[in-house]
């Protein structure tokens, strides 16, 4: 289906709220931003100190999946909407072949920035996730962090992801997820997706 207006308003905030992130990580949003969050949901302190802070301090993922995934080395791998790049590096240092493809150019930056710091070859393109810039079949496995409730063409985006997997591959998919009968989280800065 084509975008509405309302989906094109949605989306252009959504870059909006991360390129915030992006610039002023310790800034005030309405999301969880930085290292400790990182911590938080499973990023182990050892591996996160062997990160640079480019990528960590404006982490805003929503589970440590790059570290619970299978990844073999020498595979190639999708981080999609892989923001400041956490993701992206502990897949490099686990021994893929990382591309990370995101919609916002400040996240981007950032995670360029960190991966050379790191001095790890990861390649990050910007680019939709509903329209990924690659070949069908090109990756062995992928790596999804909290992207689908943040783009309203979720099956697009679902679409995308097996189109440019190879027959056989593997997907590792995190999401924040509430439904009717979950009982209510008190709000505060930790947990504002509850």
């Amino acid at each position: 289906r084509e975008p509405s207006r309302e989906d094109a308003e949605l989306r252009a905030g959504v870059v909006r709220a991360y390129a915030a992130a992006a610039e002023h990580p310790e800034g005030p949003h309405p999301f969880p931003v930085g290292r400790a969050f990182a911590a938080e949901v499973g990023y182990p302190s050892e591996l996160l100190e062997r990160l640079p802070e480019a990528a960590v301090g404006a982490f805003a993922g929503v589970t440590a999946l790059a570290v619970e995934a299978e990844i073999r080395p020498g595979e190639a791998l999708l981080d999609l909407g892989c923001g400041s790049g956490t993701d992206s590096l502990v897949a490099a240092l686990r021994g893929a072949v990382v591309t990370g493809v995101d919609a916002g150019a400040a996240m981007l930056a950032r995670a360029r920035a960190a991966a050379g710091q790191a001095g790890l070859a990861v390649r990050f393109v910007q680019g939709d996730a509903e329209a990924l810039p690659f070949a069908e079949g090109t990756f062995d496995c992928a790596l999804a962090n909290g992207i689908f409730n943040l783009n309203p063409a979720r099956e697009a985006v679902q679409r995308e992801l097996v189109r440019v997997l190879r027959p056989g591959a593997r997907a590792w998919l995190a999401e924040l997820v509430l439904r009717p009968g979950v009982a209510p989280v008190p709000r505060n800065p930790a947990n504002w997706f509850a």
